[in-house]
């Protein structure tokens, strides 16, 4: 799985950051939204889905992909 942030429509409520420390934080100069992981482990789906119900501009989404991609 994928996370995605439209960080446009982010509207740096913190919530994300909040509550899924392990995988969101703002960033530090406009408050959005960042990821620390875009491919956060099967045991954080629930977190992520989670971030998705409360996101209050629904800029967080999750892609499901078989595998993360390589690491270089």
């Amino acid at each position: 799985m994928r996370v995605i942030i439209d960080r446009e429509t982010c509207s740096s409520s913190g919530t994300c950051a909040m509550y899924f420390p392990e995988i969101f934080d703002q960033d530090a100069d406009d408050g959005r939204a960042v990821l620390l992981t875009a491919f956060p482990s099967e045991s954080q789906r629930a977190d992520v889905g989670e971030a998705i119900l409360r996101c209050p501009t629904n800029a967080i989404s999750l892609v499901e992909e078989s595998t993360a991609p390589a690491q270089h």
